[in-house]
């Protein structure tokens, strides 16, 4: 019985994702093209907007995490960050300058980053010791697919597109998608631990209790971040082998389709053979697949490379979150899995300024060829560091 109830906890949690990924991707990729038509905005103002606006999530995971550690209201925490997304198309609805724009995606990356720690904290204990990696599988699976119909529906919407398309009303039907994904907080149910008889220390006071293993991931996914630069120079990318504006997106949908669909069998998979043996694969098709994005001179290949972009990320996105989960002591869980996005975070700026600087100076190929390279570093890291926990092997 609390086998099933932990189940429908997880299925519930992977529905809120999947409405407010569907209602998010509705609306991201006309971002730009709301901007530069209605506010006459520049490609560089749009990308300042976008910087300061993943900033903000990055640094907020973190404090997020340690905040549901210290006051164990993960159910509540995760409901404000995703209740923030209504705020965020209302925000866009309203705002009249460019600033107000910036203001509403300001909004909607601080919501991502309160929510992203205490809904997998959540997700976590709604799963089996032996069963880490098939929650976040599952989670991950819901969480793409809407994804990939929200950006279908604005490939349609882009594809009738005339010249008095009206913004806002596509943004205030987005709005019913983020309503029901919320309402399904009313049946979710957490996991109350013990709050701490004393005040906890800031996180950082008690890095020593972390996990020999947790800290060299964090290295890693640093390490692997910085040439992991923003999905826009991949779309760029794209472009250059012939797909127009419009048909770009639905090579993100075929990208989000794809580890939809592979989410879920990975993660089982990490269950059963333990982390590593996935996310050291994960790391080398990374390579594989940005040495495709470099070198590619066809459609077809880039559609290809594109699927084999959403394998990696299957590989990689539920199953790192179950070993971080696994091997984080119990009073910091929520702080280590804000602390892993956190990381990738920080990383992911300057690692979008040294592809921007690659590719300007010496050509598109070189910042996928470069990525490519500290992937395989991260990978041979891995290879001879990292022990091949499972979640019934938890280390203390």
């Amino acid at each position: 019985m609390k086998k099933l109830f932990s189940l429908r906890n997880v299925i519930l949690l992977g529905f809120v994702s999947f409405f407010t990924d569907l209602s998010t991707e509705m609306i991201y990729p006309l971002i730009p093209l709301y901007l530069t038509v209605s506010f006459g905005a520049t490609p560089a103002l749009v990308g300042v907007i976008e910087g300061i606006a993943e900033s903000a999530a990055s640094l907020l995971k973190v404090f997020s995490g340690y905040i549901t550690d210290r006051f164990q209201k993960k159910k509540s925490i995760a409901f404000l960050g995703y209740a923030t997304g209504i705020i965020y198309k209302l925000a866009l609805i309203f705002a009249v300058t460019w600033g107000g724009v910036l203001g509403a995606r300001v909004i909607d990356r601080a919501g991502k980053g309160i929510r992203t720690a205490p809904r997998d904290v959540l997700v976590s204990e709604s799963a089996d010791k032996g069963s880490l990696g098939k929650a976040f599988g599952l989670h991950k699976a819901l969480d793409m697919s809407g994804a990939a119909i929200g950006i279908l529906i604005t490939y349609f919407l882009l594809r009738g597109m005339s010249t008095d398309f009206d913004y806002r009303k596509v943004f205030a039907i987005s709005i019913i998608p983020a309503v029901i994904g919320l309402s399904m907080f009313f049946f979710i149910k957490q996991k109350n631990q013990p709050r701490p008889a004393k005040t906890m220390e800031p996180f950082w006071k008690n890095i020593h209790k972390v996990n020999g293993q947790l800290r060299l991931y964090l290295l890693v996914v640093f390490l692997f971040t910085l040439g992991n630069s923003s999905n826009t120079f991949i779309l760029l990318k794209a472009k250059s082998t012939g797909f127009d504006t419009i048909n770009v997106i639905l090579l993100y949908f075929i990208y989000n389709l794809t580890a939809s669909g592979l989410s879920f069998p990975f993660g089982k998979l990490s269950d059963r053979i333990g982390r590593k043996k996935l996310l050291v694969p994960g790391y080398l098709l990374f390579s594989v697949c940005y040495l495709g994005f470099a070198f590619a001179n066809s459609q077809w290949v880039m559609v290809a490379v594109f699927v084999i972009y959403g394998a990696y990320t299957a590989m990689i996105t539920g199953v790192e979150r179950a070993f971080v989960a696994e091997v984080s002591p119990l009073e910091l869980k929520g702080t280590m899995l804000g602390l892993q996005s956190t990381v990738a975070g920080i990383a992911l700026l300057p690692a979008s300024v040294i592809a921007g600087v690659l590719w300007t100076s010496f050509g598109s190929a070189v910042p996928f060829v470069f990525g490519a390279g500290l992937s395989l570093v991260a990978a041979i890291l891995l290879t001879v560091f990292m022990k091949n926990t499972q979640a019934q092997e938890v280390c203390e």
